[in-house]
């Protein structure tokens, strides 16, 4: 068992100087275009009682705003209503972010303190999305740096002949079914995507 950040050190190099540089405290152009191309983030949060979580978030590139003060506006898009990450928020105010660009194997993570508004204002500018969010998620970036490729890299997740049929796994209505054990016939695939164009 690793059990001490010095037993954890002696197993790994330093970092290199560029990998400890890059951090940064808010957005330069690089990070805001990078942004701004982005269509999907996940938001990782940490609330009361140790409760953690990461939620995926997508919409048309640049859904996520820049002001010219830094500040990332998220509009909250219709969900399960579970909630987790906007309770996580109001305990702790805690968030990191990965962005990500389809095509593109390097990423750009992102932390900061968050809150929710319902500020006509800034609502007002997330009207690009298909259905006006109930708030958005106000971040103050207290860290910005690009991450390297090569997670992608590895995984080839852009390579289309390493996609998989979705057929090999069970629907989500079959397999929640199963996990929860609720009686209701499962919706089909089609069915259940059919749900969801509705509903985005």
């Amino acid at each position: 068992m690793i059990q001490s950040i010095e037993q954890l050190r002696a197993l790994y190099a330093s970092p290199k100087e560029r990998a400890v540089k890059k951090q940064m405290p808010a957005l330069d152009r690089h990070c805001r275009q990078f942004i701004a191309l982005s269509p999907f983030v996940v938001l990782g949060s940490q609330g009361a009682d140790d409760a953690l979580d990461a939620s995926p978030r997508g919409g048309a590139p640049g859904f996520v705003k820049v002001t010219e003060a830094g500040q990332l506006l998220i509009p909250d898009s219709p969900g399960n209503n579970r909630l987790d990450t906007l309770e996580n928020i109001i305990h702790t105010r805690r968030i990191g972010m990965l962005f990500i660009i389809p095509g593109v194997d390097e990423t750009l993570r992102v932390n900061g303190q968050a809150k929710l508004t319902t500020a006509t204002d800034l609502l007002k500018l997330c009207t690009s999305e298909l259905k006006p969010p109930k708030l958005v998620i106000q971040v103050d970036v207290t860290q910005a740096y690009l991450h390297c490729a090569k997670a992608f890299m590895r995984s080839k997740l852009w390579d289309t002949s390493k996609q998989i049929d979705r057929a090999r796994l069970p629907t989500m209505g079959e397999m929640i079914g199963e996990q929860t054990g609720m009686a209701d016939p499962p919706e089909t695939q089609a069915e259940m995507l059919e749900r969801y164009k509705s509903e985005l």
